[in-house]
């Protein structure tokens, strides 16, 4: 998939405060830079484990400083690998997934879709797939990230399937 671009305002608030910023050395603020970016990335990861996706060998690392996840793994199939790749991105403060995940069994990429001011699922879905009440088959392609299909927001990424 490459790089997949988010609106780094919008998602899941992961991260806390700036740890990275005050005083010290070159050598301190550089501690605090990389101890910051671990936590994003141990953030991530967890966030991805209670959404109960697993890859083997997932490794998620997060770039403070271009707020870019780079995410590593390979997922059982591929809607696994682009829910994982939907988690790391749809994180307030990320502006960039850089997928380096490969599948165990290919299957057809689905679609990408970005949340507007206004928009609903069954918006989408009729602009889609031509039909309002399609829209189930994008919630169902989105969970267990979304919860409820009235709970989307601006800038928020969604798997279209096929």
């Amino acid at each position: 998939m490459g790089i997949v671009s988010f609106f780094k305002e919008a998602g899941q608030k992961l991260f806390g405060p700036k740890e990275a910023d005050g005083p010290g050395d070159a050598a301190d603020k550089q501690a605090r830079v990389t101890s910051a970016n671990e936590k994003a990335g141990k953030a991530i990861e967890a966030y991805i484990a209670s959404q109960k996706l697993d890859a083997a060998g997932l490794k998620v690392e997060f770039d403070g400083t271009t707020s870019t996840v780079t995410v590593s793994g390979q997922a059982e199939d591929m809607a696994t690998k682009e829910r994982i790749v939907l988690c790391c991105g749809n994180v307030r403060g990320v502006h960039a997934v850089n997928d380096l995940m490969t599948v165990a069994q290919s299957t057809q990429a689905s679609r990408f879709y970005t949340v507007v001011s206004g928009d609903t699922l069954s918006g989408i879905a009729k602009g889609q797939y031509g039909k309002a009440n399609a829209y189930m088959k994008i919630f169902e392609a989105n969970k267990p990230m979304l919860s409820d299909p009235d709970k989307i927001y601006p800038g928020q990424l969604l798997r279209i399937p096929a």
